[in-house]
């Protein structure tokens, strides 16, 4: 009998892209809005990652599935098991965290190789995310770079959206300029929050997780 364990870590790239971009893999865009997927949560979501592509997580999450790093589209399928389903699957934990060093390597490489251009631009944009993610002024400025020459090479009639991710990025480095790190994560990693910091979650803006 096949079980949901059994489907989850049969997963392929191609199923998780699939999953994630829908037709922007084809068109480059989503014709239809994907932001409750990719930026909405929520229990019925997070569930139904966990039944689909948990075990692949667990798997990526132990240095596995390296076979995945060796094209651009099946990297990139592996950084968003690590820097967006680890967050469906392991939400308000230390582990939805636990990919992110990891994505952020591949990420770094992937841009070294040139890898973002052959890219879809919907998938170049959460190819960038694991940047954002990073507590680490490094990171989180080459992110703002990357996403300022994203939206200056994209079509016009894109740059709107574009706009608004760069927006993120430059309000997400700014973040990590004055504290080093995301405050509303300290809770979920054990971390105990400066006056500053508790200042800054009863009125400062949170990005998920």
């Amino acid at each position: 009998m096949t079980t949901h364990d059994d489907l989850s870590a049969a997963a392929s790239p191609a199923q998780v892209l699939d999953y994630w971009f829908g037709d922007a893999l084809e068109h480059g865009w989503p014709s239809q809005s994907r932001s409750a997927l990719w930026f909405g949560g929520g229990k019925a979501q997070d569930a139904e990652i966990t039944e689909r592509f948990g075990a692949r997580v667990e798997q990526a999450l132990a240095d596995g599935l390296a076979h995945w790093e060796n094209t651009p589209l099946e990297r990139l399928a592996l950084v968003v098991v690590l820097d967006q389903f680890t967050r469906n699957v392991f939400r308000g934990q230390a582990r939805a965290f636990a990919g992110d060093a990891r994505a952020q390597r591949l990420v770094s490489d992937a841009l070294q190789r040139g890898w973002q251009t052959e890219l879809p631009l919907a998938c170049a944009v959460f190819l960038l995310m694991p940047l954002m993610h990073a507590e680490d002024l490094a990171l989180q400025d080459e992110c703002v770079r990357r996403f300022q020459q994203l939206h200056d090479g994209a079509p016009p009639e894109r740059r709107q959206d574009l706009q608004g991710h760069l927006r993120f990025a430059r309000e997400h480095r700014d973040i990590i300029a004055r504290f080093g790190r995301f405050p509303y994560r300290n809770a979920a990693m054990g971390r105990t929050s400066s006056a500053q910091e508790m200042e800054f979650l009863r009125d400062g803006p949170r990005f998920g997780q």
